[in-house]
């Protein structure tokens, strides 16, 4: 099976080592992602809008991978306010209302810097 790494030119992937997705075969894994905080449209303390950024970027990573977010089969949700649930499952269920792919929310001390306050994994399986 062949593998395509899909790339987005941050500055950390190659620092780190990583790609923001793989696919082999008919399976895509997409890395923990984080919002862009613009400060603007994307504040630090805003859970709806992080994470509603955090999908707008993926659906695009996917769909440079040959998929959607129809084939998304899992998320894994890492936040640093558990309290702040609400706020997020409501950003993921836009996305996925129909979908309905299976899912894990976790409350960690925190991420990589203090403006985050929500980083989800991806898998997404395209039909054989």
């Amino acid at each position: 099976m062949s593998r395509q790494n899909i790339l987005t030119g941050s500055p950390w992937e190659d620092k780190m080592g990583y790609c923001r997705a793989v696919r082999i075969g008919n399976i895509i894994e997409v890395s923990g992602t984080v919002a862009i905080v613009d400060g603007e449209k994307v504040k630090a303390d805003d859970a709806f809008a992080q994470t509603n950024n955090i999908l707008e970027r993926i659906a695009i990573v996917l769909e440079e991978a040959g998929a959607s977010m129809k084939d998304v089969v899992r998320t894994r949700i890492f936040t640093t306010d558990i309290s702040q649930f609400d706020n997020i499952a409501k950003a993921h269920g836009t996305y996925f209302k129909d979908i309905k792919p299976t899912t894990g929310i976790y409350e960690i001390s925190r991420l990589v810097a203090p403006e985050y306050l929500v980083e989800i994994e991806f898998t997404a399986v395209l039909s054989a």
